[in-house]
């Protein structure tokens, strides 16, 4: 069953200002992960929420963020005019879009100070926070100072993947694997040296899924567990307590695992444009609205979202009506993009 158009809240697509684009070619970054530099508009982006049925989406940058610049100083100048940047965006199109705060990591004092401003005085929806940052992961010690104002405010936390501090593996670009292994590295420490427990006001959310996370919770529960002396049933809470988006990630081999693992109300639409390119994001969004009965796919469209940012649900966005030469275009192209997820999926023999 399709969403009504427009309804969807989208928690995790990317933004990629021209000003952002020029400071990584000046040091030699051509791509994210493996994949090249996409081309973002906020014209381009609207259209593919139009596509997906998405009301709003909270934009993000991803990785590098300002990380690939080692002068602490420079990095904490970038994640500035970043949060300016997406602040207009989300001023200029009121209610289609909110984004997620760049933070200067691993710095975690500067990354304090970001966040404050960017909360406090830009109207941020929350913070990005990679899982690692120069080799640094979410979890380590010393980053008390950026999670104590962030438990102050009751913060978002969006947690997206970055390449892993270790050589690519010929052949297997790091998006398609070890973006997952990164996600899950950080949860793991974020569970495992007790920053959910001693901070239970941040809301995480993990990007893809969480990665590894739901199929390998058990196993990684027992691990800890063995490590600290903690109940295996305390550790796994610890990990249902995250966020789970469902960028890339709605197949009938993920999904099943993901509402099986999560806590009720914890799994978010997602679609990781323009990164993931509109296809994909199509191929998913099929299989997230032909793989559940309606009332869960209300929660994950929307619902979900809603009780994490209450300003949405307050004020549910009204788009504008497109000329019906536009939406009966859209509706086929939905129609079709079903129609190749269910022909695409592997039978039963």
């Amino acid at each position: 069953m399709p969403p009504a158009p427009a309804s969807r809240i989208d928690v995790h697509q990317h933004l990629v200002p021209s000003f952002y684009r020029d400071l990584l070619a000046k040091a030699g970054i051509a791509e994210a992960g493996g994949r090249a530099l996409p081309d973002w508009s906020p014209q381009a982006a609207l259209e593919l929420m139009d596509l997906l049925g998405v009301a709003t989406a909270f934009v993000s940058v991803s990785t590098p963020g300002a990380g690939f610049l080692a002068d602490p100083g420079e990095a904490a100048d970038l994640a500035r005019r970043l949060n300016d940047f997406s602040a207009s965006l989300a001023a200029e199109h009121a209610g289609r879009f909110g984004y997620f705060a760049t933070l200067p990591m691993p710095d975690a004092a500067a990354s304090a100070v970001e966040a404050e401003r960017a909360l406090d005085e830009l109207g941020a929806d929350g913070v990005t926070l990679l899982a690692n940052n120069q080799g640094v992961y979410l979890g380590a010690g010393g980053q008390d100072a950026l999670w104590r104002p962030l438990n102050d405010r009751g913060a978002v936390a969006f947690i997206h993947p970055a390449d892993l501090p270790a050589p690519a593996v010929d052949g297997i670009p790091p998006f398609a694997a070890d973006f997952l292994l990164d996600t899950t590295r950080a949860a793991y420490l974020l569970v495992r040296n007790g920053v959910v427990r001693a901070y239970p006001n941040i809301r995480f959310i993990l990007g893809h899924a969480g990665g590894f996370v739901p199929y390998a919770s058990h196993r990684m529960a027992v691990a800890i567990a063995a490590d600290t002396g903690r109940s295996p049933l305390d550790v796994l809470d610890d990990f249902r307590g995250f966020y789970f988006d469902t960028a890339l990630s709605s197949s009938p081999a993920a999904l099943p695992t993901l509402l099986a693992f999560a806590r009720p109300g914890h799994v978010l639409f997602g679609s990781d444009w323009p990164f993931a390119p509109t296809p994909a994001g199509q191929y998913f969004a099929g299989g997230l609205d032909s793989g559940v009965d309606p009332d869960v796919l209300q929660a994950v469209n929307r619902t979900n979202a809603e009780a994490l940012f209450p300003r949405l649900a307050a004020a549910p966005v009204r788009t504008p009506p497109r000329p019906v030469p536009a939406r009966l275009r859209r509706a086929a192209q939905r129609a079709a993009a079903r129609l190749v997820f269910k022909l695409v999926q592997p039978g039963a023999d």
